[in-house]
C-alpha cells in the first residue's frame, strides 16, 4: 500500500497527520488525494508569478516581481520541511495564509516562503527568483556587502540572492505580508504570464514533482 500515516499532537490540541506518502514515491505513484492537495497548493504558487514583494526598511524600501517560485505541501510531499508534521522551525508552514516562512538552508543561506493554505494545513511557496523594479541601489549595495554582481538582472536570481537584495531575515519567518511589519505582497495585475513547469532544485526526496514555476524567458529565472 503507497500510503502510510503518522499522527503528531500539535499545539492547540489538533492533532496533525503526517507522512501521507512513503519518502521514495515517485509523482506517478500519488493517489487522488495526494494529487489534489498538492494541486491546490500549485494554483496559489502560479497566482504569484508577476505579483510584486516589497520589503520597506532601512535605508529604504526595495520591490522585486516574482518571476520563479517552487511549491511545496505538507504530509504528501516528502520533499517539504512538513512532511514530518510541525516543529519549531517549520511552524509557519501551518499557521494562517499569507504569512513569511524563513530559513536557512544548511547555515548558509536564507529562504523566503509563503505560507498559502488555510490555517492548520502545511504548505509553502518557494520565492525563487524575481526582478527588481524599485530601490535598485538599495538592493545593489546589499549584494555587493555580501559578494559580486554581475548585472541588476542577477541582483534576485536566486532564493539566496533575492533575501540578501530585498533585506529579509530570518526573524521575518511568520510575519503577514499585508504591509503591517513591513513586508508587503501585492497580487499581480493583469492576465496570466505564460509559465513553464520543471521539477524542484536541491531537494533530496521527491525529485520528479514537477512544482516548479516560472515566467517562461524571463533572464531573471535562476540558473
Amino acid at each position: 500500500m503507497l500510503r502510510r500515516r503518522a499522527a503528531r499532537r500539535f499545539k492547540g490540541g489538533g492533532t496533525v497527520v503526517s507522512m501521507l506518502v512513503p519518502r521514495d514515491a515517485t509523482f506517478t505513484q500519488l493517489g487522488p488525494e495526494a494529487l489534489a492537495a498538492l494541486d491546490a497548493v500549485v494554483r496559489e504558487a502560479k497566482g504569484l508569478l508577476g505579483a510584486h514583494l516589497t520589503v520597506d526598511r532601512e535605508p529604504g524600501p526595495v520591490t522585486m516581481r516574482i518571476t520563479e517560485v517552487e511549491a511545496y505541501g505538507g504530509p504528501h510531499d516528502p520533499a517539504s520541511h512538513a512532511y514530518r508534521g510541525p516543529n519549531a522551525r517549520n511552524a509557519a508552514m501551518f499557521g494562517p495564509p499569507w504569512h513569511a516562512y524563513v530559513y536557512r538552508h544548511m547555515g548558509l543561506h536564507t529562504c523566503f516562503n509563503v505560507k498559502v493554505g488555510p490555517d492548520g494545513v502545511a504548505t509553502g511557496v518557494l520565492i525563487r527568483a524575481g526582478q527588481i523594479v524599485s530601490g535598485v541601489e538599495v538592493a545593489r549595495a546589499r549584494r555587493a556587502a555580501v559578494g559580486r554582481t554581475r548585472t541588476d538582472v542577477d541582483l534576485a536570481a536566486g532564493p539566496a540572492r533575492l533575501t540578501v537584495a530585498l533585506g529579509i531575515l530570518v526573524a521575518d519567518t511568520g510575519a503577514p505580508l499585508d504591509g503591517s511589519t513591513g513586508l508587503l505582497l501585492t497580487p499581480r495585475e493583469g492576465p496570466p504570464p505564460v509559465m513553464v513547469s520543471g521539477p524542484r532544485i536541491g531537494v533530496g526526496a521527491a525529485q520528479d514533482f514537477p512544482l516548479r514555476f516560472s515566467i517562461a524567458d524571463d533572464p531573471t529565472v535562476s540558473r
